[in-house]
C-alpha cells in the first residue's frame, strides 16, 4: 500500500516523470530484494530440516534393525526389548507439551538444534556399552576355541580332563562373573533411546510451523511434502546400514576374526550393532548444525503481510515492543483460553465419529508398532535367514512400498475428488483387504527344524515334552553334560543337537570353525544312521523354507502397499470431522494417544507373548536366564500373525462404525456432510474444497513414526 500511494502522488505531481520512475524502479528492486530474501531463506531452513528428518528416520529406523542384537549382546528377553523400544516414546511424551507451547515463543531453528545435539548424544549413549562391557562371550566348546588341550565333548570321567585345563576354564567362569554386572548395560541402551526421543520432540511441531510461517502459502504444502518425503526415504538408509552391520563381527577391530567360530547364520552371532549408533550420531550432529546460524524470524511474504490467515509466532508471541495495555490483554486471552479448555476437551469427546476413529487407530497402531518392532527377529526364526539379510530385505522393498501407498492414497484422493464419507471407505478397504491378506501369511511358515530333545527325540519321532527331561537320553547317558549349554552341532543326519556333549561325541579333529566331531554315539542311533559324525553349528532350515520365504516377501510387500494406502484418507477424514477452530488440539489429542496408548505398550506385550514361543533359553556365565536361543517356529507363527491380525480385525469394527455414523449423519443428496457446526457432524466445506484440501495433504501427511510403518 505504501509503494502505490507514492506512486499516485509523483503521477499527479507537477514534477519530471523521471523521479516517478526512478522511486518506481527502487520500489521493485527492494520488494524484489525482500521475496529473494525470504526465498533464499525458507528454501535453506526447509534444506536443513530435510536432513534432520532423514537423520532421526535413519537412526529410528536403524534401532529396529538392531532389535535382535541388542537381545543377544546384553542376553535379555523380547519383552525388555519392547521396553528399550518404548522409551522413544516416553522421552518424546516428557516435554511435547513444554516444546509445543513455550517453542513458539523462543528461538525455534536453535531449540532444533539442541534437539538435534541430544539426539546425537543419545544415540552415542546407545554405542558406549560396547567399550565397557568387555568382548563378547559365546558358547563354545574349547576343542572349537583354538586350545591347545584337546578335550572329549562327553566328559565321562572329569579325571580325564587336564587340571590345569580345568583351572583354565574355571577362571574363565570366574572373569566373567566379574564382568557380569555389564549386563546391565542395556540400561544405558534404554535412556540413550530416551535421549533421542527428547530430541526429536521439537523438530516436527516447531520445524513445520517455521515453514508455514513464512512460505508463501501456495507453496507450503509443497514444502512440508518435500520434507516427508525425504523423511521416508531415512529407513531405506537405517535397514541397509542395519544390513551391513549385522555382517560385522560384534568385536571387529579388537579380536583377531579368524578365532570366531560361529558365522552369521548362527543364532548366538552378534554384528557389529554400535558402529551405526556412532555412524547415526555423527549424521545428527551433522543436522543440527545449520540451525544455529539460521535467523530467529524471516522476512514475511508479500502475498502474506495482509492475509487473514497470522503465523503461530504472531498469535502466541509476546512482542518486546508492545505495551503494558496489549500484555494486560494477552494474559486475559490465555487466561479465556485455559477457561475453555475442558469445554473444548468434552466437546472434542463428544464427537462420535472423532472418537470411533482415534479408538480404531489406536487399535491399529498397537498391531502396526508390534508387528514392525518385531519383523527382523519373526523372520530371522522363522524362516532362518541372517539380521543381514532380513534388514536388507526390509529396507529395499518393504519400506518403498510404503511410501508408494502413502502417495497412492492422496493421489486417490485428488484425482476421484473423494469427501468424507469416501474417505472413510477407502481407509476401511485399505484396511479390510490389508489384513486379509496378512491372513495368508499363516500358511507361509517353515516347520520346526530338527533339534535332538527339543523338536525330535533322539531316535526321530516328532514328539515333545519339558525340554529339561527330553534333552538327556541313553545315547549320552555316560556324559558330563550341562543342559543349560547351547553349542548346537550338525550331525550327517541332518538333525541339530544342542552341543557335541548332549549328541554322546567322543573325539573331535580340528579347531575353530573347521572342527569335525567323531564318535557320537547319539548321532549313529537316530533312524539307523550310517555315521556317527558332527561339524560345528546348526543344521540348515528345510528344502521348502526358500520358497516359502519369497511368498512371503511377495504378500508382505502388497500388504504394507495396501493398509497404506488408507493413511492419507483416514487422515483427511479426523481433519474433515472436527470444527475447525478445534483442529489443533484434536490432532495434538491424536498424537498422545497414539504415543501412550501404542507406541509405548505394543512391543512390551507383542516381546512377552514372543516369549513364550521359546523353546531353549540360553544361560548367563553366573547363572540366570539369558536370550532365546531356539523359538517354536508354528508357535511364533501364530502368537506374532495372531496378535496382528487380531488387533487388526478389531479396528476394522471400530472404522465400520465410523462409516455407519458418517452413513447416518450424510444427506442423500451428497456424499459430503453438511457444515451444521451440531455436536457429533462433520464440519465439511463444499466438494470443491475437500479436492484442494486433499490435494494438499497428498505429500503433508503425517502421523506417528510413518516412517517406518511395514
Amino acid at each position: 500500500m505504501e509503494i502505490s500511494s507514492k506512486e499516485h502522488t509523483h503521477f499527479f505531481s507537477n514534477n519530471t516523470v523521471v523521479p516517478v520512475d526512478r522511486s518506481s524502479f527502487k520500489s521493485e528492486s527492494s520488494a524484489s530484494k525482500e521475496k529473494q530474501s525470504c526465498c533464499g531463506g525458507i528454501k535453506i531452513f526447509l534444506g536443513a530440516l530435510s536432513f534432520v528428518y532423514f537423520a532421526k528416520a535413519l537412526s529410528g529406523s536403524y534401532l529396529k534393525s538392531t532389535i535382535t542384537q541388542i537381545e543377544r549382546r546384553f542376553d535379555i528377553p523380547s519383552s525388555l526389548v519392547g521396553v528399550i523400544d518404548g522409551s522413544f516414546e516416553i522421552g518424546n511424551l516428557l516435554i511435547i507439551i513444554l516444546v509445543s507451547y513455550f517453542g513458539a515463543k523462543l528461538h525455534r531453528p536453535r531449540i532444533i538444534g539442541a534437539g538435534c545435539l541430544i539426539m546425537s548424544a543419545g544415540t552415542f549413549l546407545i554405542a558406549m556399552p560396547q567399550f565397557f562391557m568387555g568382548r563378547y562371550q559365546y558358547e563354545r566348546f574349547p576343542s572349537t576355541t583354538n586350545s591347545t588341550v584337546s578335550l572329549s565333548p562327553c566328559l565321562q570321567d572329569k579325571s580325564q580332563t587336564p587340571l590345569s585345563a580345568l583351572e583354565k576354564t574355571q577362571a574363565k567362569i570366574n572373569a566373567g562373573c566379574e564382568k557380569e554386572a555389564g549386563s546391565s548395560m542395556w540400561i544405558y541402551v534404554l535412556l540413550g533411546n530416551l535421549l533421542r526421543g527428547i530430541g526429536e520432540t521439537p523438530i516436527q511441531p516447531l520445524g513445520i510451523t517455521y515453514i508455514d510461517d513464512y512460505a508463501v502459502e501456495e507453496n507450503a504444502a509443497l514444502y512440508i511434502g518435500c520434507v516427508q518425503t525425504v523423511a521416508i526415504i531415512g529407513p531405506i538408509f537405517g535397514f541397509l546400514l542395519g544390513s551391513l552391520c549385522a555382517k560385522l563381527y560384534v568385536d571387529i577391530g579388537f579380536v583377531d576374526l579368524d578365532s570366531v567360530t560361529i558365522s552369521p547364520k548362527d543364532v548366538q552371532w552378534v554384528g557389529a550393532w554400535w558402529l551405526g549408533y556412532l555412524i547415526a550420531g555423527v549424521i545428527s550432529v551433522l543436522a543440527g548444525i545449520p540451525f544455529w546460524f539460521l535467523p530467529k524470524h524471516l522476512p514475511k511474504p508479500e502475498s502474506r503481510k495482509d492475509s487473514s490467515t497470522s503465523s503461530e509466532h504472531s498469535k502466541f508471541i509476546i512482542e518486546e515492543n508492545k505495551d503494558q495495555g496489549t500484555s494486560r490483554w494477552q494474559q486475559a486471552k490465555l487466561a479465556e483460553m485455559a477457561k475453555e479448555f475442558f469445554p473444548s476437551l468434552k466437546n472434542l469427546f463428544g464427537n462420535p465419529v472423532y472418537i470411533l476413529y482415534l479408538c480404531a487407530s489406536i487399535i491399529q497402531f498397537n498391531s502396526l508398532f508390534g508387528m514392525v518392532t518385531y519383523k527382523p527377529k519373526y523372520i530371522e526364526q522363522q524362516y532362518g535367514q541372517t539380521s543381514s539379510k532380513t534388514n536388507f530385505v526390509i529396507g529395499l522393498i518393504n519400506i518403498p512400498a510404503v511410501a508408494f501407498g502413502i502417495f497412492s492414497g492422496g493421489l486417490i484422493m485428488k484425482k476421484f475428488r473423494v469427501g468424507v464419507l469416501g474417505a472413510a471407505k477407502l481407509s476401511l478397504g485399505s484396511s479390510f483387504f490389508g489384513y486379509l491378506l496378512l491372513l495368508s501369511l499363516f500358511a507361509m511358515g517353515c516347520e520346526n527344524s530338527d533339534v535332538a530333545g527339543l523338536t525330535v527325540s533322539y531316535h526321530g519321532a516328532k514328539l515333545m515334552t519339558d525340554y529339561e527331561e527330553g534333552l538327556f537320553s541313553e545315547c549320552n547317558s555316560g556324559c558330563s553334560c550341562s543342559k543349560n549349554d547351547w553349542d548346537p552341532i550338525c550331525g550327517e543326519n541332518g538333525v541339530t543337537y544342542v552341543s557335541a556333549c548332549l549328541a554322546g561325541c567322543q573325539a573331535s579333529n580340528g579347531s575353530g570353525k573347521s572342527t569335525v566331531f567323531f564318535n557320537c554315539s547319539c548321532v549313529g542311533t537316530f533312524e539307523s544312521s550310517q555315521s556317527s559324525s558332527a561339524v560345528v553349528g546348526p543344521c540348515q532350515k528345510g528344502n521348502e523354507c526358500p520358497k516359502m520365504f519369497l511368498y512371503f516377501l511377495v504378500i508382505s510387500v502388497i500388504t504394507s502397499y495396501t493398509l497404506s494406502v488408507g493413511g492419507t484418507p483416514g487422515y483427511i477424514l479426523l481433519l474433515r470431522c472436527i470444527k475447525p477452530h478445534l483442529k489443533s488440539f484434536a490432532l495434538g489429542i491424536y498424537t498422545l494417544a497414539i504415543r501412550v496408548l501404542a507406541g509405548i505398550p505394543a512391543p512390551v506385550y507383542f516381546g512377552v507373548a514372543i516369549d513364550t514361543t521359546c523353546l531353549k533359553w540360553g544361560s548367563k556365565r553366573c547363572g540366570g536366564r539369558g536370550a532365546c536361543r531356539l523359538y517354536d517356529s508354528s508357535a511364533l507363527r501364530y502368537v506374532y500373525l495372531g496378535l496382528t491380525l487380531v488387533l487388526g480385525t478389531v479396528s476394522i469394527f471400530f472404522s465400520v462404525a465410523v462409516l455407519w455414523v458418517l452413513r447416518k449423519k450424510s444427506s442423500p443428496q451428497d456424499e459430503t456432510l453438511s457444515a451444521n457446526g451440531e455436536r457429533g457432524a462433520c464440519g465439511t466445506k463444499s466438494r470443491k474444497d475437500h479436492f484442494v484440501n486433499s490435494d494438499q495433504l497428498i505429500q503433508s501427511t503425517y502421523w506417528p513414526e510413518k516412517e517406518t510403518r511395514l
